[in-house]
């Protein structure tokens, strides 16, 4: 295999430092034609496009309950839009204005900007909510950034969410289920709230049926008002006044970009991530002005790319001729607030910052200086299967309006190049032309909760943008019910249903929680690490020390008991970062999960749980594991060996599913994920937190806990019998 930077140049069809001579004269042209406020973005705000527009979207916003906002990237419409109403008076007399986005980090980043802009301390006139996360001052925020599914948990306590006066839905395109549902609950706020106006904004998404979607139904054959210049006389808004035209309003706004050249592969590559660290140290080689964006599929790929660009780094840094030092960074949804904005924030003096990053920068934050794009064409997607009961991850092709939105964040500031690892004819042949939503191929169970908690008991005739399959609601009901949070009416439980849906948790973790009547303090902890993502740091190269450091915490009851061994262990070294370095553990995890187990620890008060400890009885702790994740059951079957493979060969360990399955099933191949403690063990029945489907078929269970077979048939005997 090529090692970074060894390769001829001419994977993409041209070498760089042929074609150094071009970039550089065309670098230098376009920097001598920018205009100042075109080199560096206005902190007001004035230079954007969407500026231009100020009295447009505040007339349509004031005469229509709903504006579609159709955005290109780099128009301005998430920090502009909701400054806009704030100065208008959308906010006064109280009011708040809300402006929800698909992930956290692009809440808090996005937050984090406009006060900056507006020369206000975060938190004060603005704030972000975030799950297990919140800077907002009470009687003080008016404009609040927050995620769409903290705002779907403010309707429990608010339903008609009077606190807000607007309410605007950014990047409506990528479809997440958290957005869909939003949408269909606001739709249903907005009739017996006729003075909410709603702004949904997005980059690519069809205009037409969001239109038709919130059409008046007695107007549902009519047509909406389409702007594309001037709107008439001004009206001043912010008087909370009926809108006098009841359909919905389209307003298209340009975004600010210039050309981006696509190149591809000339030969397909078989490890994507060693050629996007290939194709940067190219790029770097070059020597040109202009930060460096790479998409890549998940968190441990991007750590894993930062540590061999770092590597490359050092190497470079020795060398003369190299007029900027490379800065690796990586970005992704669960990177602490004070990280991510490192990662936001323009690359020092001498440097060119190299960002790599999930999806998260496809469309929501903004980063500045990016001239070159390296995507892998891979996403990683939850797809779920309710005949089986099994949701996993799987790597997919990004859909070509993705890899378009990728590639515009090279043309943010200058003409850029993007570099797709993928060659021409696979793109054209492999990549779909939109991305499923999220609603179509997920699991349903927590949205259905939620919906129950909410008040709309006939889940089925709820409207959707896009509605779900039949047999995952089903398959959602069947398993509240076995969680005992419905009963034989469809009604919340009073016992586990209602508490259940205040805990802001997927409901097995919950369902752990209400179980946890004697081990409530390892059983907030186990659900608090269980809500950050990777307790471990990524060891590309260095799986032997790893493993060797996870067999020093490793439990025989599993995962979960070994997350509490780590907890402990980390505890009691003063939750010392070097400690963790040295154990390959991840300490911005264990820090984030120290404050979300402190938050738990108060809803676990107000629901009137105790919160006492096992004192070491871990088949307590198991023994509520499993009243939780009994659906996911799976007992040793068989061992498959290689007929090709040696007589030292051991097999896989083979494991079915306890729970019955549909007619014509005849079972799925389970395995243990190498990442578990108990990868190398063969407990005779488990539970697990979570499945990954592997390419040739396997599903490999993931937080794993070893469990005695009658412990199913006790919590759930409803569901498994004795045999």
């Amino acid at each position: 295999m090529l090692r970074p930077g060894s390769k001829d140049g001419t994977a993409f069809g041209f070498r760089f430092d042929q074609k150094r001579s071009e970039l550089s004269e065309r670098a230098d042209d376009v920097n001598s034609l920018l205009p100042p406020s075109r080199q560096a973005p206005s902190r007001s705000g004035d230079t954007l496009p969407v500026a231009s527009y100020r009295h447009q979207i505040l007339y349509l916003v004031e005469h229509h309950p709903t504006l579609i906002l159709l955005g290109e990237t780099g128009s301005g419409k998430t920090t502009q839009v909701p400054q806009y109403l704030l100065e208008a008076g959308w906010a006064a007399r109280g009011y708040m204005i809300a402006c929800t986005q698909p992930r956290r980090a692009a809440a808090a980043s996005v937050a984090a900007r406009v006060a900056e802009e507006l020369g206000s301390t975060l938190g004060n006139d603005v704030g972000y909510s975030v799950r297990f996360d919140s800077c907002e001052t009470k009687g003080a925020t008016r404009l609040k950034y927050l995620t769409d599914g903290v705002l779907i948990r403010e309707m429990m306590e608010d339903p008609l969410l009077t606190k807000y006066s607007v309410i605007m839905v950014d990047e409506a395109h990528e479809r997440s289920l958290a957005t869909d549902m939003l949408l269909g609950l606001l739709k249903k706020v907005q009739g017996r709230r006729p003075d909410l106006r709603l702004v949904i904004s997005s980059a690519t998404l069809q205009a037409e049926v969001l239109s038709s979607f919130f059409m008046p139904n007695a107007q549902k054959n009519g047509q909406a008002n389409i702007h594309k210049g001037s709107v008439g006389p001004h009206v001043q808004p912010g008087c909370l006044g009926l809108p006098s035209n009841q359909n919905p309003a389209i307003l298209s706004i340009e975004g600010r970009t210039y050309p981006v050249e696509i190149h591809y592969l000339t030969e397909p590559t078989s490890d994507y991530l060693q050629a996007a660290v290939t194709t940067v140290v190219d790029i770097h080689k070059a020597d040109l002005p202009g930060d460096v964006l790479v998409f890549l599929t998940g968190q441990e790929e991007c750590v894993g790319a930062v540590k061999l660009l770092d590597i490359e780094a050092e190497k470079l840094s020795r060398s003369s001729g190299y007029g900027l030092k490379m800065l690796p960074l990586p970005l992704y949804a669960g990177l602490p607030v004070q990280e991510q904005r490192m990662a936001l924030a323009p690359a020092p003096r001498g440097h060119r910052k190299v960002t790599l990053s999930t999806n998260i920068a496809e469309t929501s934050l903004t980063l500045e200086g990016v001239v070159y794009v390296v995507d892998c064409c891979f996403v990683k997607q939850r797809c779920y299967n309710p005949l089986l009961g099994l949701e996993s991850l799987l790597i997919a092709p990004t859909s070509k309006a993705s890899a378009t939105q990728r590639a515009g964040r090279a043309g943010r500031v200058r003409p850029g190049m993007c570099f797709r690892l993928t060659t021409r004819e696979a793109f054209e042949r492999e990549q779909p032309v939109v991305t499923v939503p999220e609603m179509q191929r997920s699991d349903l169970t927590a949205m259905v909760l939620q919906l129950k908690a909410l008040g709309i008991d006939n889940i089925m005739r709820f409207e959707w943008l896009a509605p779900p399959p039949a047999e995952t609601m089903v398959r959602a009901l069947e398993n509240l019910h076995a969680l005992g949070v419905l009963d034989d009416d469809a009604k919340l439980t009073k016992q586990v249903g209602l508490p259940l849906a205040e805990l802001p948790l997927e409901p097995q973790l919950g369902r752990i929680l209400l179980a946890s009547s004697s081990c409530g303090e390892e059983a907030v902890t186990v659900a608090a690490l269980k809500c950050v993502p990777h307790l471990w740091t990524a060891s590309r190269g260095a799986h032997k020390a790893q493993d060797e450091a996870r067999f020093k915490f490793a439990a025989a009851e599993g995962d979960l008991i070994t997350s509490l061994n780590v907890w402990r262990a980390w505890l009691e070294r003063g939750k010392d970062p070097k400690w963790c370095y040295r154990h390959f553990l991840n300490h911005s995890s264990l820090l984030k999960a120290s404050e979300i187990q402190q938050q738990l620890v108060g809803y676990m008060k107000r629901i009137g749980l105790p919160l006492t400890s096992c004192s070491g009885d871990m088949d307590v702790v198991r023994k509520a594991i499993v009243q939780g994740m009994f659906v996911n059951a799976a007992c040793f079957d068989r061992v498959d060996y290689n007929p090709l493979s040696s007589d030292s060969d051991p097999g896989i360990n083979v494991y079915r599913l306890v729970r019955p399955l549909p007619l014509g099933h005849h079972g799925v191949r389970l395995r243990i994920h190498n990442s578990s403690v108990l990868f190398r063990s063969r407990p005779p029945c488990v539970v697990f937190a979570s499945v990954q489907q592997t390419d040739d078929g396997w599903f490999e269970m993931q937080g794993v806990t070893a469990v005695l077979p009658e412990w199913l048939t006790e919590v759930a005997p409803h569901m498994y019998g004795r045999k």
